[in-house]
């Protein structure tokens, strides 16, 4: 029951009226094939031997009558299993898409777009056609298996016992040849994940591409993972063309059987021509589903590798979740505590958090500082939970967050990313992204908050410009203000601003800084800066430093304490002081100096 494709039996639960329907048909289609040589072997035996004309018009009309419902039924069952195949893929997909959705951060961290997206749209589809033809067929060929076999052994076992002969080492040999498939087409699936990642990644970086001016070499890059996936292609393709010449060979060995034996026994008087003919039908009908199996090992191989690869993806349980029975977390206050916590990601050697306390009042606007890799953004991605600490808690409200819906506590959440990221969509969906229910009104006041209204109207179709995948038709600043305002229009008790100002230009800084002075009233707000004019006005300064806090306090208080803040202060200072004006005496008293050339003296 641990095989990939029968653990996805919860996939087909939904449609079981649909696959007994489709079964039925099979088996109707069936019972037809079967009758079809017995009428054949009448047509012989007495409508030509005999020269029965009515017979022969009476079995001509069955079989056009017959072949005319065996088409209906297969139409039938064709739409049937193509349906269900469909609805199958289409739930697969919807599921794969949710549970990678709701996969932790620390899942993401290390896992392979391509790979993602090669799994829910090439495994699937493996899976889809698998059930859509494969099975159907295979379904059939067991119901001929045993209606041609009883019908035979019926007639003649000793005949039987001869021409069935081949189709054992055709059978072992198909199995076989299963047992490698799997195995060779999960290679392929992997590759082909492999190859879906570098093209992910090169079309996302062709600029950085073109402007270092690396074409050749992506392009060998390229060419070595493309030279796999075709390497591992070829690998099935070799065993696929062993396979099926030498099943060819042995259906025609049991055709070479039936006339020799079945000849002798003809010209004994022992067996009709028509009982002949009728038992070579028979024969076919045995071999050529067992020649047929080699195809469905094959498409179950390929569907069985890409079951394995869907479900290593359901398998993965989020290491964030919602508790079972977890209330809706009621509108907050604003009051946030880091109690004691630590943070250490996956596979990092030390802690990237140690021991940090800090209690933020409701309403305050908290300023973190620190060098890069300080630990200021692994602080604020506790708050909604993006990563759970792995020692002390946060709480918001006095609520430890691992005790609440996950969902009521990011939506009282806004986060502003250091770089943000926009949806292939309008101007107006992206700013209504997180409140799809938004009237026209308040997103143009989101807008006019974050300072975007004015550029947006300078746009032709204004708020219904398409802004084009991750937003490269807009600015980095343009980007940043349509990302503040999507926070904004959420109207959150508690605002994350993680470096959303390095992307402005002074100016625009300015004017986004005032409005959000405004908006900072009644939230609780955090900010990660790195220049310090943005971070004066706070309530409570933090400074940060590898992992931990080492000063807090105002911008007056952490200047009069000195150490670290004091050093970002000075040095920031001394960076941005404007140079001195050359001396006049310099200038307008001495003549410019020679240059010295080819180390001669002047």
């Amino acid at each position: 029951m641990n095989h990939p494709l029968i653990r996805l039996r919860f996939a087909a639960r939904p449609y079981l009226p649909q696959i007994l329907l489709s079964i039925l048909t099979l088996l109707l289609l069936t019972t037809l094939g079967l009758t079809i040589p017995r009428i054949i072997r009448g047509v012989i035996d007495v409508g030509i031997a005999r020269s029965d004309l009515p017979y022969l018009v009476r079995s001509a009309f069955l079989l056009l009558g017959l072949g005319l419902l065996t088409a209906a039924l297969n139409a039938l069952q064709r739409y049937t299993s193509e349906w269900i195949s469909g609805h199958i893929g289409y739930d697969l997909r919807n599921r794969m898409y949710d549970h990678i959705q709701n996969l932790s951060f620390s899942y993401h961290d290390h896992a392979q777009t391509g790979q993602l997206i090669s799994r829910c749209i090439e495994d699937v589809r493996a899976v889809q056609n698998f059930i859509g033809g494969a099975i159907g067929d295979l379904i059939q060929m067991v119901f001929l298996l045993l209606g041609a076999l009883g019908i035979m052994l019926a007639a003649n076992w000793q005949l039987t016992l001869i021409a069935v002969l081949p189709i054992f080492p055709m059978v072992w040999m198909t199995f076989d040849f299963g047992n490698r498939i799997t195995a060779l087409f999960f290679r392929v699936d992997n590759v082909l994940g492999d190859l879906s990642a570098h093209l992910q990644e090169n079309v996302s970086g062709v600029q950085v591409i073109r402007a270092f001016a690396r074409e050749d070499y992506e392009m060998k890059r390229f060419d070595v993972v493309n030279r796999e996936y075709f390497q591992a292609r070829l690998a099935v393709i070799g065993n696929w063309a062993i396979v099926m010449p030498t099943t060819d060979f042995f259906v025609t060995l049991c055709t070479i059987l039936i006339l020799w034996f079945g000849g002798l026994l003809v010209l004994k008087g022992q067996l009709t021509i028509g009982e002949l003919v009728a038992f070579n039908a028979y024969v076919m009908m045995l071999a050529n589903p067992a020649q047929q199996l080699t195809g469905l090992v094959n498409a179950a191989g390929e569907a069985s590798a890409g079951a394995r690869r869907v479900l290593e993806i359901l398998d993965t349980v989020s290491e964030i979740r919602s508790p079972a029975q977890a209330q809706d977390l009621p509108a907050l206050r604003g009051e946030v505590e880091f109690r004691g916590v630590s943070l250490k990601y996956q596979d990092e050697k030390k802690d990237s958090l140690t021991e940090v306390s800090l209690r933020v009042a409701p309403n305050q606007l908290v300023a973190l500082i620190g060098a890069t890799g300080s630990g200021k953004t692994s602080l604020v991605n506790l708050i909604p939970r993006f990563y759970d600490v792995s020692d002390g808690a946060v709480l918001v409200d006095g609520r430890d967050i691992r005790e609440v819906d996950l969902p009521s506590l990011r939506r009282q959440i806004g986060l502003v990313l250091q770089t943000s990221l926009l949806f292939s969509d309008s101007i107006r969906e992206n700013i209504a992204y997180g409140r799809p229910q938004a009237t026209e009104e308040e997103i143009f006041a989101a807008a006019r908050a974050a300072q975007a209204h004015e550029f947006i109207l300078e746009f032709e179709k204004g708020y219904e410009t398409m802004v084009g995948e991750r937003g490269v038709t807009l600015s980095g600043g343009q980007r940043q203000r349509v990302a503040i305002a999507r926070a904004l229009l959420m109207d959150p008790r508690i605002l994350i601003l993680d470096d959303s100002l390095s992307s402005v230009d002074t100016q625009t800084e300015k004017l986004i800084q005032e409005a959000l002075d405004r908006l900072m009233e009644g939230r609780t707000t955090f900010v990660i800066a790195h220049r310090l004019s943005t971070v004066r006005r706070a309530d409570l300064i933090v400074v940060m430093d590898r992992g931990q806090i080492v000063q807090q306090g105002t911008h007056a208080e952490l200047l009069a304490q000195g150490g670290l803040y004091r050093e970002i202060h000075d040095l920031q200072l001394v960076h941005n002081a404007p140079e001195p004006e050359p001396e006049a005496h310099l200038t307008a008293d001495k003549p410019h100096a020679m240059p010295k050339e080819n180390g001669q003296t002047g």
